[in-house]
């Protein structure tokens, strides 16, 4: 049962950190702030190129993003838990939520390997590539938060 009230709480508490980071102690973000989220977003963008510089297809599905987009939304659920249970400081959304997360998975790359599914007539393997994107990205958000919640009550104990 109180996990259950933990979990309510930290969905609605992450979903005023996300919109409301510019809110800390005045109107315009510090330059902390902005460091933190340059250094998250360069980390990001290194890992993201490094990780689909050499293209990886298996069965002709290109999975190099897929790898990163169901990584980082993993690493972005579990965080959202984490942030919130052990109370980090709200600029830490700005490094790992906004700048890691943001600048290591990539829609525009997903929406460009479907399209280039789509003019290849490779059409089982673009429906393929939008569920395994969109479906494998929300099973690893939900599975990070998941996890997140077992190591919190383990924290907890």
């Amino acid at each position: 049962m109180a996990l259950a009230v933990a979990q309510a709480k930290t969905a609605a508490r992450w979903m005023l950190i996300m919109p409301t980071y510019k809110k800390l102690e005045g109107k315009h973000v510090k330059w902390v702030e902005f460091v933190l989220l340059a250094v998250g977003a360069v980390v990001g963008a290194f890992l993201r190129y490094r990780l689909v510089e050499s293209p990886v297809a298996v069965y002709g599905l290109p999975v190099n993003v897929l790898v990163v987009n169901v990584l980082g939304s993993f690493i972005l659920g579990l965080f959202s838990i984490l942030s919130i249970g052990l109370n980090l400081e709200p600029q830490y959304t700005l490094l790992v939520a906004v700048g890691f997360c943001g600048s290591f998975t990539t829609m525009s790359s997903f929406a460009l390997e479907t399209s280039n599914l789509a003019d290849a007539n490779r059409f089982s393997l673009l429906a393929l590539n939008i569920l395994g994107n969109v479906g494998l990205s929300l099973g690893a958000v939900f599975g990070g938060r998941m996890i997140g919640d077992v190591i919190l009550e383990r924290l907890v104990r």
